[in-house]
């Protein structure tokens, strides 16, 4: 392949959520037939056409960085894995609609990528939730997707589907529910293949078009992820 600009996004979420599975659609539009455990990281790629169909088309590569491990892991995890977490552009945070806790994580994924240098101190309240208002604005485009859809049953989607719905609205990114043993769901045209579409357009815009403290359009400035000030992010 000819040399493109490229953008780096981050796959988070828990172990056995999927998030090989859903990178292998992404970037190889194929099933993965026996996924196995990500030890660190995994690294794949898609081409994507930014602004398609437009004057301003033109074709990048998407680096998807599949973080393996959990959450809840040992400070000294932490810290390796945190090398992962430099020069993102964007992050994609991946739960399992059939686990509850997963879903409850995708905070906690947030704030160790996006506060990496922080000590998220004042932000557990006491149910164990967290104090959203406390999140400082992010720049970061965010994009939720929820995995295993074809495992709840039709009369529990609707109730299903409700709950998991303020994930979106707290990251204030777009939300897609799939099966990733089923290509359709990212089929072209689709209403999940728009919000990825524009998703990816969003971290190119970021990266490449927006001037630095810019927002992106489509991420109003909120009070949405833990303090401090988030560096520059860019490639060298």
């Amino acid at each position: 392949m000819a040399s493109l600009d490229r953008v780096k996004v981050l796959v988070l979420g828990d172990s056995g959520v999927g998030k090989s599975s859903l990178v292998h659609l992404l970037c190889q539009n194929q099933v993965l037939e026996n996924p196995s455990w990500t030890v660190g990281c995994s690294v794949d790629v898609r081409v994507h056409d930014y602004k398609e169909g437009t004057p301003e088309e033109k074709t990048y590569y998407i680096e998807l960085w599949d973080v393996g491990g959990s959450v809840g892991s040992a400070s000294s995890v932490k810290s390796t894995r945190a090398v992962f977490y430099n020069s993102v552009n964007g992050i994609i945070l991946v739960h399992d609609l059939t686990n509850k806790k997963s879903s409850q994580n995708l905070y906690r994924w947030s704030l160790e990528a996006l506060n990496r240098d922080l000590v998220p101190t004042g932000v557990l309240v006491t149910n164990g939730d967290y104090d959203r208002e406390q999140f400082a604005d992010n720049q970061i485009p965010l994009l939720v997707i929820g995995t295993k859809l074809d495992q709840i049953h039709e009369t529990k989607r609707h109730e299903v589907l409700t709950r998991t719905a303020f994930l979106a609205e707290d990251f204030n990114a777009e939300e897609i529910n799939l099966d990733c043993t089923n290509p359709r769901y990212l089929a072209a045209g689709s209403s999940n293949a728009v919000k990825l579409s524009r998703f990816f357009d969003k971290v190119i815009e970021k990266r490449y078009f927006l001037r630095e403290g810019n927002q992106i359009p489509g991420f109003p400035d909120r009070k949405r992820f833990g303090g401090g000030t988030l560096k520059s992010l860019h490639y060298d």
